[in-house]
């Protein structure tokens, strides 16, 4: 195990670092009908394949290896998007590890009649490189050309440090939870327990 992590550590070492405007990718695709739910509006599950399709191409220039998603920070849907209307995603990897990459996703829509653009989603993806043997491997470095460059990267730092201070906290809380701290956390909210559960 030791071998295979100072390996890895030291194959990150001698792969040149790439800065990160050699894999930013725009990707640009019509609204059609056939992508709309009932309401009219394009179905989340559209973007959300669009996003990974973009993350992929980002990830996979920068490592120049076949990628995996990994996971999908806060996916918010911040304005709908409409039929007709062109939507263009931004990817950019934001913070590389010994085989991980986060790409950072903006989307934006175009409302090819009225020239409105407007910005619907910011979300992250976590893409792994994957080798021949369809096991992790490393990937260059990132070289840090300007402050937004490093700025992303440092963001990229925190949201990852939180995330596990978010997952080891909530891990503490289902471990330590009585009924009567359930029954103070639900006493406000939109729910009713069942008989058998108020014991």
């Amino acid at each position: 195990m030791y071998v295979d992590v100072y390996l890895s550590f030291s194959m990150t070492a001698i792969l040149p670092a790439k800065p990160a405007n050699f894999s930013r990718v725009t990707m640009t695709e019509l609204m059609i009908p056939s992508y709309a739910n009932f309401g009219g509006k394009i179905h989340g599950g559209i973007l959300l394949s669009l996003m990974d399709k973009v993350a992929y191409a980002a990830a996979s220039k920068h490592s120049g290896a076949y990628c995996v998603t990994v996971s999908v920070d806060t996916v918010d849907f911040l304005q709908p998007v409409e039929v007709g209307e062109l939507v263009s995603l931004k990817a950019s990897v934001n913070h590389v590890g010994t085989s991980s990459m986060i790409i950072g996703i903006k989307v934006i829509s175009e409302n090819v009649k009225t020239g409105v653009v407007k910005h619907t989603n910011t979300c992250y993806f976590t893409m792994v490189a994957k080798g021949e043997d369809d096991k992790p491997t490393p990937v260059p470095p990132l070289l840090l050309e300007t402050r937004t460059d490093v700025r992303r990267f440092v963001e990229a730092i925190k949201r990852k440090n939180y995330k596990k201070e978010y997952g080891s906290m909530l891990q503490k809380i289902k471990q330590t939870w009585d009924q009567e701290a359930i029954s103070s956390l639900l006493r406000d909210q939109r729910c009713e327990l069942a008989p058998e559960l108020r014991r």
